[in-house]
């Protein structure tokens, strides 16, 4: 018991050190027709089923400065979770996933061509907020008349909870691979001792087939 209190302790700790230290990715992307690789950037990240997803996107210049910003949100599944389109400023996209997959965020700049452009730059500062860090903890203390402390314990308690979850996840597939495995094991085994019964039979005919020949050439 005592043991499993101390794995809680350090488990939280740095759970703590990792939400402290988390920063928005930041990046610039190039300004041309949207269909080359330097004019689109895609952001991948992996989210459980049912889970809540902030995405937070804040871009320099403005609307109608001869580039339009296009953001899209999509999974590996196939479903859309948002596509603005010439973004400006802060962009928030709030969303709960469809299904265990990864997802893309993926901005693309392009040159509207109505006005000459010295800089053809956009400046992206991307935040992605998954299960417990996208809550409004600020909201739930109001709400729930907590402390501050008592804000911060429920939301390690709920991290924790999205750990155990995704280990359990972790070792369904586990378990899905290694039965996969097995059959296909099971499956070899069983061809090669198809395969060895059949060349066998097939020896065993070649033999008979030449001793029959033999002797009606009275060889033997």
């Amino acid at each position: 018991m005592v043991h499993v209190r101390s794995v809680l302790q350090n488990l939280c700790s740095a759970l703590l050190l990792l939400a402290a230290g988390t920063e928005a990715l930041k990046f610039d992307i190039q300004a041309g027709s949207g269909h080359d690789s330097l004019s689109r950037r895609c952001i991948r990240n992996f989210v459980a089923k049912d889970m809540l997803v902030v995405v937070t996107a804040i871009v320099d210049g403005y609307k109608g400065d001869g580039m339009q910003l296009n953001m899209h949100i999509m999974d590996a599944a196939g479903n859309e979770y948002g596509k603005p389109k010439d973004i400006a400023g802060e962009q928030r996209t709030v969303f709960t996933s469809h299904a265990d997959a990864a997802f893309d965020v993926c901005f693309e700049n392009i040159l509207t061509g109505n006005k000459y452009v010295q800089n053809p730059n956009r400046h992206v500062e991307l935040d992605i907020d998954i299960g417990a860090d996208a809550k409004d903890w600020a909201a739930v203390q109001a709400s729930e008349k907590l402390k501050p402390v008592e804000t911060e314990l429920r939301r390690i308690e709920e991290m924790v909870g999205e750990i155990v979850n995704e280990m359990d996840y972790l070792r369904q597939r586990e378990q899905k691979l290694r039965d996969t495995n097995e059959s296909t094991n099971n499956r070899v085994k069983w061809f090669g001792f198809l395969t060895t019964f059949v060349l066998v039979g097939l020896w065993g005919w070649q033999i008979m087939y030449l001793r029959a020949y033999f002797r009606s050439k009275h060889l033997i």
